[in-house]
């Protein structure tokens, strides 16, 4: 037994002798060297540009981001018979539900009353009957059709260059929150 650990401790004293202290002052003698050789070299900075402000002097000119410049072109190009002759019809009576916006309105089901489909929109917390035919949503919007999923609907809208276009658009039936429990 006694053999034994003396063999150990020869082991251990041989392996605390391996990590001795000889590289480790290597290695910080030289990076002392390094140190003291090495110059740090910053290069200036350059010189801000200099920022001259510029003055509007032509305040009694039309202001380019005016919107009645815009207006007044729109309004050449309508005088002249640009366009493709669709416009909305902004002279007759606006309709309910045209006084909110398409993203607010909600379908949420259709009855059918003496062989006439009528789709079921909420606004709010507020239930609306429409037909084929009515004004809905603040793009000129009117029902042409109406299913059991969806209300399609035609949209006459200003594109980029002022013109009036027409575009499709559906309400699809919102899925009540009851149905998928």
């Amino acid at each position: 037994m006694r053999t034994v650990l003396t063999g150990v401790a020869v082991t251990l004293t041989l392996l605390l002798a391996g990590c001795g202290d000889s590289d480790v002052q290597e290695v910080r003698t030289w990076m002392q060297q390094v140190d003291a050789q090495t110059q740090v070299r910053v290069p200036p900075l350059a010189e801000p540009k200099v920022f001259v402000p510029f003055a509007y002097a032509h305040k009694d000119d039309i202001d380019p981001f005016n919107p009645n410049k815009l207006l007044a072109e729109l309004a050449k190009q309508a005088a002249a018979g640009g366009g493709n002759g669709l416009r909305p019809d902004t002279e007759r009576r606006k309709e309910l539900l045209e006084t909110y916006p398409l993203d607010t309105i909600k379908m949420v089901g259709t009855i059918e009353k003496k062989g006439v489909m009528h789709a079921v929109l909420q606004v709010d917390r507020a239930v609306h009957q429409v037909v084929v035919g009515q004004h809905l949503g603040q793009n000129y919007g009117r029902i042409t059709a109406i299913s059991e999923n969806a209300v399609t609907l035609k949209e006459i809208v200003q594109d980029a260059t002022g013109d009036w276009v027409e575009r499709q658009t559906r309400l699809e039936l919102q899925e009540s929150k009851e149905n998928t429990k």
